[in-house]
C-alpha cells in the first residue's frame, strides 16, 4: 500500500467538479495517467462521457530544500481536453480547479478535512468499487498553488488529439504521510 498524492488529489478535485459543475458533466472528471494513447482512444473507450473534459496528468518529484526528508514537495501536471463544442466547459473546469487549488494553506485545509472524510476504519483511504478498487495512506497537505501554463497551444494539435481546446495547468504541493489508526 502506498500514498499517491495524485489519484487523492485527481478523487477530490472530480467530486468538487461534479458538485459545481454537475450540469456540464455525464459523470465525474475523468483522469488519465500519461502514456502512449490518444484523445480518440479516451474518448472510444468512454462514449457517454466525449463531451466532457478529460484530464491527463503526470506527477514530478521536487528537490527538497531543507533537511527535513518527511515533507515532501511534488508537482502535478494537467493536461486538460476538450473534444467536440462547448469550450465553456474546459474554461468553467479550469476555473474551478484554480479556486479549488490555489489558496495555499486554506485549500490544504479544505483537502485535508475532505480527506479525513474518507478515511475507513483502517485509517486508509478506499477508492473505486470492486475489482477497481484502490486503498492508500492517507496524507496531509501543507499547501497547494496552481499555475496555468501558455503552452496550450502546444497540446491543441488538431491532427493528433483533435480537440477542440486545451490547457495545461502545473499544481505545486507540499505534503507528508499520516495514519489514522
Amino acid at each position: 500500500m502506498i500514498s499517491y498524492p495524485p489519484v487523492i488529489i485527481n478523487e477530490y478535485i472530480a467530486s468538487k467538479v461534479s458538485q459545481r459543475l454537475n450540469d456540464r458533466y455525464r459523470g465525474s472528471l475523468k483522469f488519465f495517467p500519461t502514456r502512449p494513447t490518444t484523445i480518440d482512444t479516451l474518448v472510444k473507450s468512454n462514449p457517454a462521457q466525449a463531451n466532457d473534459v478529460y484530464v491527463v496528468y503526470d506527477r514530478m518529484f521536487r528537490l527538497r530544500r531543507n533537511t527535513f526528508p518527511h515533507v515532501k514537495q511534488e508537482q502535478l501536471i494537467y493536461y486538460l481536453y476538450k473534444m467536440n463544442s462547448d469550450p465553456e466547459s474546459l474554461i468553467e473546469t479550469v476555473q474551478v480547479l484554480y479556486d479549488l487549488l490555489d489558496r495555499e494553506d486554506e485549500s490544504a485545509q479544505e483537502i485535508n478535512a475532505w480527506i479525513a472524510s474518507k478515511v475507513n476504519s483502517s485509517g486508509m483511504l478506499v477508492f473505486g468499487a470492486g475489482r477497481g478498487q484502490k486503498v492508500f495512506k492517507p496524507i496531509f497537505f501543507h499547501r497547494l498553488k496552481v499555475l496555468q501554463l501558455e503552452e496550450a497551444r502546444d497540446i491543441e494539435n488538431f491532427d493528433t488529439t483533435k480537440t477542440f481546446s486545451a490547457s495545461k495547468i502545473l499544481i505545486n504541493y507540499d505534503y507528508h504521510t499520516i495514519n489514522y489508526s
